[in-house]
């Protein structure tokens, strides 16, 4: 997801390639595993970010759709800290999903790289501590020891 050696041409079709499958991914019918699929094909994509941070956000999402734009945003967080802490955001949401239990593990699980933000670190205390799921505290838990991983090797970014 590092693109600052990438040329203009390199960039330009990324964009045009996510914006495909972003058109796409929107015309399928809302339980559609192509939109499993799609998030998969964006994930080394630096120009789908904003895009997967808003289907991990959206409730009414599939939910699948949304367990994979978690992992994406975990293995590549936006490094643009903005867009970085909006992802954060957009996790923490996800893990409030009272719905979603599958949503909910995949969110903990993928707030390592976000734990800058003091809301986020806090949450996932909270949620590794007193969660009523014992997947999503464990999953938290797992999120808390990563964060810790990449504090120490220094490749826990901005």
């Amino acid at each position: 997801m590092n693109d600052t050696n990438l040329t203009t041409t390199e960039v330009s079709a990324a964009a045009e390639a996510a914006e495909r499958l972003i058109a796409e991914f929107r015309a399928l019918p809302a339980d559609s595993d192509r939109k499993r699929e799609i998030i998969t094909e964006l994930d080394a994509n630096t120009e789908a970010l904003p895009f997967l941070v808003s289907v991990v956000a959206d409730p009414r999402e599939y939910d699948l759709a949304r367990v994979e734009s978690a992992t994406v945003l975990r293995l590549w967080p936006p490094a643009d800290p903005g867009l970085r802490h909006e992802a954060g955001r957009a996790l923490l949401t996800a893990l409030r999903d009272p719905e979603e239990d599958l949503v909910r593990q995949y969110a903990a699980m993928s707030l390592a790289p976000y734990t800058g933000d003091p809301v986020v670190a806090t949450v996932l205390a909270t949620t590794a501590r007193a969660d009523e799921d014992p997947l999503v505290r464990d999953s938290a838990r797992f999120s808390i020891e990563e964060a810790h991983r990449l504090q120490e090797t220094g490749a826990g970014g901005p």
